[in-house]
């Protein structure tokens, strides 16, 4: 007896799965333009010198990261130095008239009082010890002058950012508001030139299909310029995760321009043989396998170019 039980559960088996059925229906599809944008910074800015001089240091160069304050290079004019001895120098000799001037003071004081010296007198010497003293502060003031521009050699970074382009050497001679560097600020995104007959198509807001070399990314539709050249609209597209190791990059995008009808099948209802693509259609007289062609894929789901029909009813596992 136990023989025969166990034969009968060997030749038992679990019951085969029916399969199910779909029925196909037109659905609507964004229609993709693929495009190339590149990879752009929102603002590009110069950081310049402030005087001329020669460049005595440079701190950066292309690739580096920099801060808003970083100091990236040095400019030195040595003609500061020698004006702030000139000012120094005039400033010793107008102390030496101030004192003089208050000494004489002091004494045509000692005399008024005595009765031989006249008013007129002690007053044209207070004016002239007055004169001195301004005189004194307008050169300190010049003086600080000189000293501010010796300290604005020092080429500082506009903001924080990515150093472009340093089109400078050490050692090279700079014009006051010469560009030392390029920083890209601001973030980075993407700029895409579309045809024009495609701009009635395009919204703010929409959602892109970019590929980047880590694989694909979704972008925002951030930006349409209003104004068209050569030919081409300008948009803004950005993009989480976007790669910026290199700038002006060529990056693949898909742009939604518009809609279309097509018919689709899940990818697992279609048998690949001989080079061949199949379908199994239930049809009144009995399963049917039908040669199809096929298009884009979107997720599990392909579409059906040629071989069905709207109503076809498609056998799935």
């Amino acid at each position: 007896m136990t023989g025969l039980v166990l034969t009968g559960l060997v030749l038992a088996g679990p019951a085969p799965a029916r399969a199910g059925s779909l029925k196909i229906e037109p659905v609507t599809v964004p229609e993709w333009k693929a495009v190339y944008g590149r990879v752009e910074a929102r603002d590009t800015i110069p950081a310049r010198a402030r005087i001329g001089g020669t460049l005595t240091e440079l701190l950066v160069s292309e690739g580096d990261a920099v801060k808003a304050g970083q100091r990236i290079a040095v400019v030195h004019d040595d003609k500061i130095a020698f004006q702030v001895s000139a000012l120094d120098a005039q400033l010793k000799a107008i102390v030496a008239q101030l004192q003089n001037a208050e000494t004489e003071l002091a004494r045509t004081q000692s005399l008024v009082d005595k009765g031989v010296a006249t008013a007129q007198r002690l007053d044209q010497l207070r004016t002239q010890a007055d004169v001195f003293r301004n005189q004194i502060a307008s050169t300190e003031a010049q003086r600080l002058v000189i000293v501010q521009q010796g300290t604005e050699g020092n080429v500082l970074a506009p903001a924080d950012g990515k150093i472009l382009t340093v089109p400078v050497t050490r050692g090279a001679v700079l014009l006051p508001g010469e560009a030392v560097a390029t920083i890209g600020a601001g973030g980075f995104f993407l700029r895409l030139a579309i045809p024009e007959r495609h701009a009635p198509l395009l919204k703010e807001g929409a959602n892109l299909t970019v590929e980047t070399g880590s694989g694909t990314a979704t972008g925002r539709l951030a930006k349409l310029y209003p104004q068209i050249g050569n030919g081409r609209i300008v948009a803004d597209v950005e993009v989480q995760g976007l790669p910026t190791v290199f700038v002006d990059a060529r990056v693949l995008v898909r742009v939604p321009i518009g809609v279309r009808t097509v018919l689709m099948i899940p990818a697992a209802a279609i048998a690949h043989r001989s080079g061949l693509d199949f379908v199994t259609v239930r049809m009144p007289s009995g399963p049917v396998e039908r040669t199809v062609v096929i298009g884009e894929r979107d997720g599990d789901k392909v579409e059906i170019l040629t071989g069905l029909a709207a109503g076809d009813e498609v056998i799935t596992p």
